[in-house]
Order: C-alpha cells, then sequence, then structure tokens
C-alpha cells in the first residue's frame, strides 16, 4: 500500500487521522511480533539469537533490538546458565510482568486475528457472490 507523503496534506484531521492509523499499525505489527518472541522464549528459553530469528523469519538485528526492547521493558531477562546449550551460557526468560503481558498480549492477538478472519470470510463470500453473478466465466469452486 503506498503512502502519501504527509506534507502535502492540509487538512489536520485527515492528518492526524492518517498519522494515528499508521501508528497504531505499527504499534500492533511491533506487538505482534513481541508476542511471538516472548510465546517462542517461554518455551525454548535456551535458543541462540540466530536461532530465534530464524524461527521468527527476521534478521538477527531486528531480533535483537527487539530483545533489548522487551528487557528494558522488564518483560525478558538474561540469566547465565552453565547449561545452556549456546556458547555464551546464557538462556532468555520472561519474567513475571513478562507473563503477565504475554497473556494480555496473547488475548489482544487472537483477537486481532479473529477480526481477520471474520473480514477475510466476508471478502471471500463477496468475491463469490460476484463470481456467481458474472456466470462463473473462468472460476473454479473452492
Amino acid at each position: 500500500m503506498a503512502v502519501p507523503c504527509l506534507k502535502h496534506i492540509q487538512n489536520p484531521a485527515v492528518l492526524r487521522k492518517l498519522v494515528n492509523s499508521m501508528t497504531s499499525r505499527q504499534a500492533k505489527l511491533q506487538e505482534d511480533t513481541y508476542f511471538r518472541v516472548m510465546r517462542i522464549l517461554q518455551n525454548n528459553p535456551d535458543l541462540t539469537q540466530r536461532e530465534l530469528a530464524e524461527k521468527l523469519g527476521v534478521s538477527v538485528g531486528g531480533l535483537n533490538y527487539c530483545l533489548k526492547a522487551l528487557m528494558e521493558k522488564g518483560l525478558v531477562k538474561m540469566k547465565n546458565f552453565a547449561n545452556a546449550k549456546n556458547k555464551f551460557g546464557y538462556v532468555y526468560v520472561l519474567t513475571p510482568t513478562g507473563i503477565a503481558e504475554k497473556a494480555a498480549i496473547t488475548h489482544r492477538f487472537l483477537q486481532r486475528k479473529m477480526d481477520e478472519y471474520e473480514s477475510l470470510k466476508a471478502e471471500i463470500e463477496a468475491l463469490r457472490s460476484e463470481v456467481e453473478k458474472s456466470g462463473g466465466e473462468g472460476a473454479q469452486k473452492a
């Protein structure tokens, strides 16, 4: 989706709404990333950053940035652990605050995914209806 250049928008209300929408979308994406990181760490605290990044499909640098943010928020901490499988001997663990926040994020994440699912179902039905009205030319039933 193309993002219009903000300095060309004259109406302050439109600009504010656009910025809030972009910020909100960015905040949701960030929260989704935090959720996925905390979810994996809760079950696999001794993963290396490289392994965790691979599981998430993000760069090691991006993951490092995310982990630092989670640690600054007090949701994750790094602990020394002699039996950790990574050569540095540390693990990432969720703090009690992190466990509580993960539960809240899980609820919001699930609600967003359910909303997306309902939206997709409605869009699919609308498209099916369009295809049926047009005679189904070149279309196959799913």
